[in-house]
């Protein structure tokens, strides 16, 4: 008989317990829970992330560090350097925006590394910093309206659009 009874108060206990840890977990769903929290934190990573690819854009990155007097070699080492810069910089946001936006971002920053690399293996060793900038710009100035910049961009927005829906 004691047997009998410590079984049904054990399994009244166990039922209580589950009903406990349900309503529990409905109230944290219900008050928001991690969606509240983070989607601020994911829009913002979408904002730093646009930023990031306007200041490695080559035009901006060029006028933003154009130094005079430096030559061809000292200038690209310059562009290279802010890109890696902005991008370590910004590397942390990939946690919160999708696989494919920090993709995109990650195949802008290559692109443009790779560009100036071109570029300024095509100068004369002599040749001066403002020599690789006017090429760089020429280049940008010949590629299609849908560079991948613009497209990282519409990609960047679209996602971070969508969240806010």
């Amino acid at each position: 008989m004691i047997n009998l009874i410590v079984a049904v108060i054990a399994l009244l206990v166990s039922f209580y317990t589950f009903y406990l840890v349900n309503e529990l977990g409905k109230k944290a769903k219900t008050s928001g829970g991690d969606t509240y929290t983070t989607r601020p934190l994911q829009l913002q990573a979408y904002e730093r992330l646009v930023m990031l690819t306007e200041r490695i854009a080559l035009p901006n990155l060029i006028s933003r560090a154009n130094q005079p007097g430096m030559n061809a070699r000292e200038m690209q080492l310059l562009l290279l350097d802010s890109i890696r810069q902005e991008y370590e910089y910004n590397a942390t946001q990939q946690i919160y925006v999708s696989p494919l936006a920090w993709e995109a971002v990650r195949n802008l920053k290559e692109q443009n590394m790779l560009i100036i690399n071109q570029v300024g293996s095509t100068l004369l060793p002599e040749a001066s910093g403002l020599d690789l900038n006017k090429r760089l710009l020429e280049y940008t100035m010949t590629q299609k309206k849908g560079a991948l910049h613009n497209i990282v961009l519409e990609a960047l927005n679209y996602e971070a659009k969508k969240m806010m829906k």
